[in-house]
């Protein structure tokens, strides 16, 4: 696999890191939080950054709304 394979899949740390840390989440949290199929391999992967559907985006920012009591956007989570 080339460089530029690996850079466009891998996005580096995201902003959900963040809000996860100032709300003291989880993974296991969002995933306890979440009522659709949500695993822990989707949270780690949304925080470091790697590429996800668009699905599991939603999935993930589903979950962090119902523990957070907030909404978000998946603009506010992801920077792509």
């Amino acid at each position: 696999m080339t460089a530029s394979k690996i850079t466009e899949r891998d996005f580096g740390p995201q902003p959900i890191i963040d809000i996860m840390a100032e709300h003291e989440l989880s993974a296991h949290d969002l995933v306890a939080a979440s009522t659709e199929h949500l695993t822990h391999k989707m949270v780690a992967r949304a925080c470091k950054g790697r590429r996800l559907t668009v699905n599991s985006r939603n999935k993930v920012r589903n979950a962090l709304g119902k523990a957070t009591d907030k909404e978000y956007k998946n603009k506010d989570l992801f920077t792509y």
